[in-house]
Formats: structure tokens, C-alpha cells, sequence
């Protein structure tokens, strides 16, 4: 791509009057320095499928077409956007599929063969919820690189009794290895939001046998962390009427707080919860 001159991304946002959609969460990332900065911390992709959800402009797309992938796939909703980006379509000659969708209503799996990845600058009101649905199906992909606001990304990475350590920290981590790489300023973005972003890098882990299903560990999760302030043996009800005999199986303290536990105590607990419902 770097012999075939593009239009500034602020041209294309002018000639396509991209003015951000606060409705779709978009904030455009125009710096080609930090765009390329977050293609390379995606590591080597060679003969990688690429997914990339909210491509905006396409500076990050840009970036993305300068690596050894083997194609990328953009995900859009913004039907202006979708225009912006055909002469970038045009230019990257069959290696850039356009797909005009709303990105929390597809299975990306079924655009792209493996090996896959994910590289995406989220849409900040939808990054969350395309995260679970992604921890779903981890195991297929080779890696997810994504940029959240700041806080979220803290959740992600966050360890036992810290003020951020939840539900999110313990999905993430017990199906990834999560890692924290940059922050970008809010200034970096147009328009600016009113929170800086990081960009977090997750490379799925390969689960033993015997592990709890997505959905035991969620319930159990879920309810742990639903009442963060009291002793397990009573934020625990909404799973048994005496929740005692779950968290002596689990060897879990009666009187610790979910913020208190780590990754491997959650699994022992989804597993004790799972096999007395089963």
C-alpha cells in the first residue's frame, strides 16, 4: 500500500461528511504514527485473515494493509463510512472485503478461514459486548488486539483485590492472557472523547480438559460479583439456598469476597456449581 498514495484521512472525512455519529460511538483515530503503531503490536500476520470492526475512515485500515496479512476484513455500520473506504478497496487490490454490518450481529468466524485475528479501534458503546461474545469463542482466533476506553482496559488486566478486579478481569483472564500495551491520549482523536484509551493485546489460552463451560463459569461469575461487598456465603443465594457446600468442595472461604479470589478459584467454583447441577 505504501507505493499508492492515499488521500489524508481528513480529505476523505471532508469529501464524505464524516462527522462522528455519537449514536455509533465514533471517535477517529487520524494519526498514521499511532494507527501503525497499533498494526505492529499485533505482532506477525502473515497469512493471517484480519477482522477489523468499526474501520471508520480507515486509518487503522490503512496501517493494517502495510502488514504481511493476508486479507483484511472491515466491519462497518456506517454506510458513509463504507463508502469512504471503496477507493482504499480499489487500492489494495482484493486484499480489503468491505462488510457493511452491525458487528454484534454477526459470528465473524464465518468471514474469515483460519488462521484469524482480531485488530480493531472498538466503538466505545459496543466494545464491551462484542468482547463476551469474542471470549466465546476465543480458542479461534490467534489473537485479539483492541483498543478500550482507559477503565475498561484496567478491568481486563486487573488482579485480585484491586478496586478494578471483576467480572470482566476473571473471563478475560481465565480464557487469555491479557497484557495492557499503550495508552493514546484522548487528544489523539476526532473528535476527542472524554476518556483516554489503551490498547490491550489477548492471546487465548489453550484450556485442559475438565474445564467448566463459558456458561458455568458466567453464572458463577456473575453472581460472585453481583453483591462485591458481601461474604460469598451470602452473594452466593442466587446459586444454592446454602451455598456452604459449593464453597467447601471449592475450598473457598465462606467469608471471602469475590475480589478476594483468583482466576483458578472461580474455575474450581464454576466446576463444584456445575457438577451439582448436573
Amino acid at each position: 500500500m505504501a507505493d499508492r498514495p492515499l488521500p489524508p484521512l481528513r480529505e476523505i472525512i471532508a469529501a464524505h461528511g464524516l462527522a462522528a455519529d455519537k449514536r455509533l460511538g465514533q471517535h477517529f483515530l487520524l494519526d498514521l504514527n499511532l494507527t501503525a503503531k497499533i498494526a505492529r503490536s499485533a505482532g506477525d500476520l502473515e497469512g493471517v485473515t484480519v477482522l477489523e470492526v468499526g474501520p471508520g475512515p480507515g486509518g487503522l485500515t490503512r496501517a493494517l494493509l502495510d502488514t504481511k496479512a493476508a486479507r483484511i476484513v472491515a466491519i462497518e455500520r456506517d454506510p458513509r463510512c463504507v463508502a469512504a473506504l471503496q477507493p482504499l478497496a480499489a487500492a489494495a487490490e482484493g486484499r480489503l472485503e468491505l462488510v457493511e454490518a452491525d458487528a454484534l450481529s454477526l459470528d465473524v468466524r464465518t468471514l474469515a478461514p483460519a488462521p484469524r485475528a482480531i485488530v480493531a479501534n472498538l466503538p466505545y458503546n459496543i466494545a464491551t459486548p462484542l468482547l463476551i461474545g469474542w471470549l466465546m469463542q476465543a480458542s479461534d482466533f490467534v489473537s485479539l488486539t483492541l483498543m478500550f476506553q482507559r477503565e475498561v482496559a484496567e478491568r481486563l488486566v486487573a488482579v485480585p483485590r484491586s478496586k478494578a478486579y471483576g467480572r470482566l478481569s476473571v473471563m478475560t483472564q481465565w480464557l487469555t492472557d491479557a497484557r495492557l500495551l499503550f495508552d493514546l491520549p484522548a487528544r489523539a482523536f476526532t473528535p476527542p472523547p472524554k476518556v483516554d484509551s489503551s490498547v490491550v493485546k489477548l492471546l487465548p489460552r489453550t484450556l485442559a480438559a475438565g474445564e467448566p463451560s463459558f456458561a458455568a463459569m458466567e453464572r458463577v461469575v456473575a453472581a460472585a460479583f453481583g453483591q462485591r461487598r458481601k461474604m460469598l456465603r451470602a452473594a452466593l443465594k442466587t446459586l444454592a439456598a446454602d451455598p456452604g457446600p459449593l464453597l467447601e468442595r471449592a475450598r473457598i472461604d465462606p467469608t471471602a469476597r469475590a475480589e478476594e479470589l483468583d482466576v483458578a478459584a472461580f474455575r474450581r467454583l464454576a466446576l463444584a456449581w456445575e457438577e451439582r447441577e448436573n
